[in-house]
């Protein structure tokens, strides 16, 4: 009875074994080929302010050149106005969300040839218009006549939404 006992536990074992090399050989080759190609995207350039990491995207050379051509060009990064201001979590946060779902859009091909801004960057970017435009615009905030009560602001970039990419 006792080599039946053992025999079960050799068994489990090698099993177990073959199981952990199966998961240690998966998570590894997701690791590398994450590491990989965050390396062959530039994803470091983007943990930084620099715009030209805006460009790393061919699908972004237009927006680029309009930031440059534009009076925020000269004034404000990329991030000044796609990027949180409330506190550097939020700010990695949201440039990880964002990179990851541009990286899986070109990797894919999933995405549309003419950019559409998401909800939750709109939230960002009319956050930035008002971090940087506090001074002005703190007395002059419209109302939209008819809105919810949470909605009774207009948003900035209703009027003001090619100012940073002309």
């Amino acid at each position: 009875m006792a080599s039946e006992g053992t025999s079960r536990l050799r068994q489990f074992l090698t099993a177990r074994r073959l199981l952990s090399a199966v998961a240690v050989f998966v998570l590894g080759s997701l690791l590398g080929v994450g590491m990989f190609t965050f390396g062959y995207a530039k994803g470091y350039s983007y943990l930084f302010d620099d715009p030209t990491a805006c460009v790393n995207c061919h699908v972004m050379r237009p927006q680029y050149e309009g930031w440059l051509k534009s009076g925020h060009g000269k004034v404000a990064t990329c991030n000044d106005c796609h990027a949180p201001h409330s506190n550097i979590v939020a700010k990695y946060v949201s440039k990880g969300i964002n990179g990851f779902n541009h990286g899986l859009g070109m990797t894919t091909g999933n995405h549309p040839d003419n950019i559409q801004i998401k909800p939750m960057n709109v939230r960002i970017a009319e956050e930035g218009c008002l971090h940087c435009h506090a001074g002005i615009t703190s007395q002059m905030r419209a109302t939209r006549v008819g809105m919810p009560p949470r909605n009774t602001t207009q948003s900035c970039l209703a009027c003001h939404k090619n100012v940073g990419h002309l």
